[in-house]
Order: structure tokens, then sequence, then C-alpha cells
């Protein structure tokens, strides 16, 4: 039960205390008494490896950018409704928007996921915008079509990359359609080697990618309704920050199915080898000599 002035006061005055509600709020601030809301602090208890894993995660990025590898930073951002719908935040106006009441899907023209890839070294920014289901097959999609665009021209002699994840969700740890997809769409594929550090559950918010591309994203279009795809894409486009990020957006079309999975034998087939520190955290997929995956062009 929330405990109002009235209440209170009701409370007080069975046991023989008459107050009235003002009163109660005077004395409550007296006491430095406030509302306040819940923060939320608490990730659960600490895995033990924890600290252990951040200091791998920081010698594969000082030894991946040292050599001139390129590092990369990835994850999917909040789902966003499209169409005229609240958006959290405020902005300068001289009036309000008038926006739907409910947020229901069956109004919607869509529902946006944005997977991002932020390139560490260089301070760009990539949101691959898919209309499905967030999925691995989804999430390795956006990372070949980042590396095909950008990533293999900005690194033309690269034979290594650092993929940086959360342990959870379509790219974390355990989803085996994320490693068979690495394999096969982007190690296969490009000739690539593929290693991925995996950050601890409840360590997501030093993935770089959190604080140095979706936190100005989402500043960026606050209080703004997300009507059309064009006008989410051209947010995504025109987030800008003082020490240089630049962003770029593309809608990335397809279903995608959910709950595909992958047998022992085909994870056996996987060229794929696990670190000896944090091994369910760190692992490197290598490419399988005669083995032609997505087309190269």
């Amino acid at each position: 039960m929330r405990l109002s002035l009235k209440r209170l006061g009701q409370l007080l005055a069975q046991r023989g205390h008459a107050i009235d509600p003002k009163t109660v709020r005077r004395l409550l601030h007296k006491l430095k008494y406030s509302l306040k809301a819940n923060r939320k602090r608490f990730t659960g208890p600490p895995h033990p490896d924890r600290d252990r894993q951040f200091r791998y995660i920081a010698h594969q990025k000082r030894r991946f950018l040292k050599a001139g590898r390129p590092v990369i930073s990835v994850d999917t951002k909040k789902k966003e409704l499209i169409g005229n719908f609240q958006q959290d935040g405020q902005t300068w106006c001289h009036e309000a928007d008038e926006v739907n009441a409910y947020d229901f899907l069956s109004d919607a023209e869509g529902r946006a996921t944005p997977y991002g890839i932020y390139l560490v070294q260089h301070d760009r920014g990539y949101v691959y915008v898919g209309e499905s289901a967030d999925t691995p097959e989804f999430a390795v999609d956006a990372i070949v079509s980042w590396w095909k665009s950008h990533g293999r021209r900005r690194f033309p002699d690269a034979t290594k990359l650092l993929i940086l994840a959360d342990s959870g969700g379509s790219n974390g740890c355990r989803p085996r359609m994320w490693k068979r997809q690495l394999q096969e769409r982007l190690a296969d594929a490009f000739n690539l080697e593929v290693t991925v550090c995996h950050y601890p559950r409840g360590g997501s918010k030093w993935n770089p990618i959190e604080h140095r591309l979706f936190s100005f994203i989402s500043i960026n279009w606050a209080g703004k309704p997300l009507r059309s795809w064009l006008i989410l894409l051209g947010y995504i486009q025109d987030t800008r920050t003082e020490t240089g990020l630049q962003v770029k957006a593309v809608l990335l079309r397809g279903n995608y199915e959910r709950g595909l999975k992958v047998t022992d034998h085909e994870m056996r087939k996987l060229r794929l080898r696990r670190h000896k520190t944090c091994p369910s955290w760190n692992y490197t997929i290598r490419p399988r000599q005669g083995v032609s995956g997505a087309a190269k062009g």
C-alpha cells in the first residue's frame, strides 16, 4: 500500500494523533523525507571472473589497435514503433506535438530494430535498421553489410577483426546460430579471422557502443515522434558530437525467423577456438579452407 499523506494522517489518527495532510508533509520535510523513485543499481551477484574479463577485453583492444586491425563494438538498440507515437524526452518548440494516446503495434507502420556497429579507432557509427525480429542472422547480416560497404575499404589489408559484444541477446555468448553465421557469412566468405569478446552480465554499459553511439542517438531524437522510416533514419544520420562522431544509417530489409537451431554436428564443423581466459566469453573463429560462404562482391 502506498503511504500517501492522507493515509499517513489516518494511521496517526488511529494511534490518537489527529493531524491533517499538510502538517504531515511539513513534518516529513523537517525529518528530511521526500518522494523518491527506485534506482536501478544492483546487477546481481558479480561473476567471479568479471574483473578478469574486463582486463582481458582491454588487453585484446590494445593488441588489435596497436596492430592497426579493426575493432568494432556491436549491440541492438531498443526497438522503436514507427508512427505518431510519443517519444521520451523534450525538445524546443512552440507547441508540443500531438501523438497517439496509446502505443499499439497495430497502429504502427512497423517496428524498427536498430543494430549498431561502432568503429572504435575512428569514432564512426553505423546503424542497420531491421523491420523484423532481432536474431543472430540479422546481427551477422548487419556486420557483413558493414564489412562489405565500409570495413574492408577502411582496412583493405585486414585479416583479423575484433568484435566486442554483450553476453546476451542476438549476439550473445550462448546462441549457436550467432557463431555459425559468423563462420559462414564472415570468416569463410571474406577469409577473415574473427575474435569475439563478450562483456560479462551487467557490464553492457561499458560496451563502447552504449556511451559512444546509442546515447547520442537517443538525445538527437528525444521528444520527436518517429513518424516514418525516413525520419528515423534521418535522426540517426544527423547524430553528431563535438568529438567528431559521424553516423550512417541503412534500412536492412528482410524477414528473420526466430528459433532456428544448430545441431551438435553443425557446431563441430565450425573452426572455433575458445581462449584459455574465460573461454565461454572469448573465442576466435578462423576461416575454413575450401569453404565458400556469402558472395564477396
